[in-house]
């Protein structure tokens, strides 16, 4: 077992929204803020979340150039310095691009990578076998995403327990949406679980899973925190009560409009800048924002509520 098999990637670690503004030299486009993606960064430590992952879904990765993506790991490392875990997402079609990306996270100062199966491309076994042996042979620690719903490629348990004999194969955030996952995977290999829906968070706790790489803590991190915190000491009912508050905000986690209802939540909590999405994301329908306002104002109440928690 290698040194780096041992890193705990445990706690909440957030898939970070990434802020756009207009650009003032084409205002047709949006450009990355920088500055507010730092100040958003280190505003999640600020709260207590144990890391952020830029790159992720929520960093918008696929709509960015090659330049913007490897600009935001370099700002993310600096804007946590050493307060925090950054774990870069370093997705590609191909084994031969998640290497790529995840030599410049390397260079680049991050803990670790989060890598999907290669995507768009259905790859078999053996296929998925081999992007993730190339991309142990960076060093750096994985953390397996597993998310079939949109990759459709799905990261069995059995296969899950294969790749976790790989030396830097430490953790796999668990998305597949069925909870039996979780025990599955404990009892088949020492890989670390972490939930992955945003919906089914408390079940993956109380399962077993060891943290949270989510989304929703961008608008919500204190709360994220406090509902893993009451997990961990056993206060189950606690946890579950806030939780049962704040699922229906969650479960946009699992629709296809996330980043944006994510985004439109930061905004309506107002603690930080959630802002627009880049195609080929577009803005929501009325109702649907209707409902997303909803769910997150009562989100808000909950949390109002549980305060004297903390």
């Amino acid at each position: 077992m290698s040194a780096t098999k041992k890193m705990d990637l445990g706690g909440v670690i957030v898939a970070t929204t990434l802020a756009f503004r207009e650009d003032v030299n084409a205002p047709a486009e949006l450009a990355v803020d920088y500055d507010a993606f730092a100040a958003h960064c280190s505003y999640l430590i600020d709260e207590g979340c144990r890391g952020v992952g830029p790159n992720g879904s929520l960093g918008e990765y696929s709509s960015l150039t090659d330049e913007e993506r490897r600009t935001v790991v370099r700002v993310a490392r600096e804007a946590v310095g050493d307060r925090g875990l950054v774990v870069a997402g370093v997705h590609g079609v191909g084994w031969h691009q998640a290497v790529y990306w995840a030599e410049q996270a390397a260079e680049d100062g991050a803990d670790a990578v989060l890598a999907l199966p290669p995507t768009i491309y259905r790859a078999n076994r053996d296929e998925v076998l081999a992007h993730y042996r190339e991309l142990d042979r960076v060093g750096l620690p994985i953390m397996l995403y597993n998310n079939p719903i949109d990759t459709k490629v799905d990261l069995t348990p059995d296969l899950i327990a294969e790749l976790a004999q790989l030396n830097n194969v430490v953790a796999v955030k668990e998305f597949s949406t069925d909870i039996r996952r979780v025990l599955e995977i404990r009892d088949l290999c020492d890989i670390d679980v972490v939930a992955g829906a945003d919906d089914l968070l408390f079940e993956s706790l109380v399962d077993g899973a060891v943290g949270w790489f989510a989304g929703y803590p961008n608008a919500f991190p204190r709360e994220a925190v406090l509902v893993c915190s009451l997990v961990e000491q056993g206060r189950i009912s606690e946890a579950r009560d806030l939780y049962a508050a704040m699922r229906p905000v969650f479960g946009w986690d699992s629709k296809t409009e996330f980043v944006q209802a994510i985004k439109l939540s930061m905004d309506l909590v107002g603690r930080t800048y959630g802002g627009p999405t880049r195609p080929p994301r577009g803005p929501l329908s009325a109702e649907i924002a209707s409902q997303i306002e909803r769910d997150t104002h009562r989100a808000l109440e909950a949390a109002r509520s549980v305060s004297s928690l903390v």
